[in-house]
């Protein structure tokens, strides 16, 4: 069925009074019946009812309490599947001698409707008797909440007395992301070959697009280096400028690039962590100095004088998104 959980020290009070219904009773000693059901009631979507047993419920081992409860109209779940109901219940007496909410939080969790419930008991100190949930051929939903008999007096006023409920229905969930941090890339790796690297002039080159992790990039090689850093190997990543990005999102990408040692292993590496957004999605990441130049011409030009990058993707994020209504 599912389980019950009580805070040790649960008891607030609270003077806001119920949202959803009331029962007002003018000598309820009178009624001898055992319950009294209330009219339905709409929340969240359905159709309720508050069952009151001012004497309890023998039938839950409730006698000598007093029992409450909330059905759900079994109408209202011929068009809803039995996982679709998520309700947060306040339940409450009204308290003349505080002249407000004695408030008890539980929660319980329904194997079957995963009823979430936030019990705010307004009235004298309880003693829990029972809460629970249980379902016959009428779909019989309900929350019990025993108070000892001999205190009910602290609720009356003269012959009057009050209860009531709140109903809180969660809808149904329809904005939602997975985020997921793809580690296994199909063809992680590009490289890349600048020939006669010595004799290069321009100050940018840009690399062939690549795909990697469902997205194109680039890289962006600055032989000389940026301003300010004119003795040292420049290299950035970048988003091609044809990927587009949704307003809030976001991917995450871990790369290691080298530049590859052309006579032996001993390659120069770097790695960098990066997020791409909306926002920066046309700005590079990388190193502004790599490597020094000296370091490059000295060790890391092949026998023809091309300078051998290569980029590998670590990781590369993706988000789906609920539909957009």
């Amino acid at each position: 069925m599912g389980s019950t959980v009580l805070d040790a020290n649960p008891s607030t009070l609270r003077e806001h009074p119920p949202s959803s219904y009331s029962i007002k009773f003018e000598n309820i000693a009178e009624l001898d019946d055992g319950k009294y059901e209330s009219s339905l009631f709409a929340a969240g979507g359905y159709n309720w009812r508050l069952v009151i047993y001012p004497k309890g419920n023998a039938k839950d081992e409730g006698s000598g309490f007093i029992s409450m409860y909330v059905e759900i109209d079994s109408t209202n779940l011929l068009s809803s599947p039995l996982t679709g109901v998520f309700a947060y219940l306040v339940f409450f007496v009204y308290n003349k001698k505080t002249d407000k909410y004695f408030t008890i939080k539980g929660l319980y969790i329904s194997n079957i409707f995963h009823i979430y419930i936030d019990l705010l008991l307004v009235c004298f100190p309880f003693s829990i008797h029972s809460l629970l949930v249980f379902f016959t051929h009428r779909q019989f939903m309900h929350d019990v909440i025993d108070s000892e008999l001999k205190r009910f007096n602290a609720f009356r006023t003269g012959d009057q007395c009050e209860f009531g409920v709140d109903v809180l229905v969660a809808p149904s969930l329809t904005k939602w992301e997975v985020v997921s941090f793809n580690q296994k890339i199909l063809d992680p790796k590009f490289s890349w070959s600048l020939k006669k690297f010595k004799e290069l002039k321009e100050e940018l080159y840009n690399s062939d697009k690549f795909l990697v992790g469902g997205r194109q990039w680039f890289l962006k090689v600055h032989p000389k280096g940026v301003k300010a850093r004119d003795n040292s190997l420049s290299i950035y990543v970048y988003l091609s400028e044809s990927e587009t990005l949704n307003a809030e999102e976001k991917i995450y990408t871990r790369v290691h690039l080298r530049v590859l040692d052309p006579f032996g292993s001993i390659h120069q590496a770097g790695q960098c962590n990066f997020w791409r957004t909306n926002t920066n999605k046309n700005q590079g990441y990388g190193w502004p100095t790599f490597a020094s130049l000296d370091k490059v011409r000295e060790k890391y030009l092949d026998n023809e004088g091309s300078l051998n990058i290569e980029i590998e993707f670590a990781v590369v994020s993706s988000t789906k998104y609920s539909p957009v209504n």
